[in-house]
């Protein structure tokens, strides 16, 4: 089984959501078959590096002043504590995650996509530090196993992986993604939102049933020496043809 997750390490239901996707797994007879694969999207492709700003000043805007800011972060604290995590936004830093994306494409190679994804996504919202940087994105790295000075100089090249995180995106809006956290299962059944952790159990069950209802490779054909293998090919007796 195939899941791919759409996802920002700025958006707090993505890690909420990754969370509730882990422990459904956890809980799920046929984990050790199912691979995860996470994909680059941005929920504010233009958002600066970090400023020094804070993490309500930058939201002031978009939710009608600082106090309306505060008030939906502390909804959303409210859920992340519900999925066992803890969010600091008092600390948090905004910040473009353009790199972090590139990290985890880089981090694939190294079989360590899912580990680099939740310590960027812990790195940033309970330990409060700029995943946006370039010295902190390759120290993160160090801490999942993969060569901190080959990371930076990986995220130096600023061409590195960008066509991946491009593809990503790209990809997203063929599938008419316009919001994040989003799991496709096997390419057929998607899941939108961090939707609970049952939620996730009965998306596996619906999509583990019918994997193990599809029939094994069956021939349907007619026996026949109408082929060709290598170098040669076989030609039909006639008669049988016929």
């Amino acid at each position: 089984m195939k899941i791919e997750i759409w996802s920002d390490i700025a958006c707090p239901f993505c890690y909420i959501g990754k969370k509730n996707l882990d422990e459904a797994l956890a809980n799920f007879p046929g984990s050790n078959q199912v691979d995860v694969e996470f994909k680059s999207y941005q929920l504010a492709p233009d958002a600066s590096p970090y400023s020094g700003q804070s993490y309500y000043d930058a939201l002031a805007d978009k939710f009608g002043g600082i106090e309306q800011a505060k008030q939906m972060t502390n909804q959303v604290a409210e859920h992340a504590k519900q999925a066992g995590l803890q969010f600091d936004f008092d600390h948090m830093k905004p910040t473009n995650t353009w790199d972090a994306h590139r990290l985890i494409h880089y981090a694939k190679e190294h079989n360590k996509s899912d580990e680099m994804t939740e310590k960027l996504f812990s790195a940033h919202f309970t330990e409060a530090k700029d995943v946006g940087d370039i010295d902190v994105l390759s120290n993160l790295a160090e801490q999942v196993g993969i060569n901190q000075s080959d990371t930076k100089a990986v995220l130096q090249n600023e061409e590195a992986y960008t066509k991946d995180v491009a593809f990503d995106i790209d990809e997203a809006k063929q599938f008419g993604i316009t919001g994040v956290p989003y799991f496709i299962f096997n390419r057929k059944y998607a899941v939108s939102g961090a939707q609970p952790k049952e939620a996730f159990l009965q998306a596996l069950e619906k999509v583990q049933k019918e994997e193990q209802a599809t029939p094994a490779f069956e021939s349907i054909s007619d026996e026949t020496d109408a082929t060709c293998a290598d170098d040669s090919c076989g030609v039909p007796n006639q008669d049988e043809s016929k």
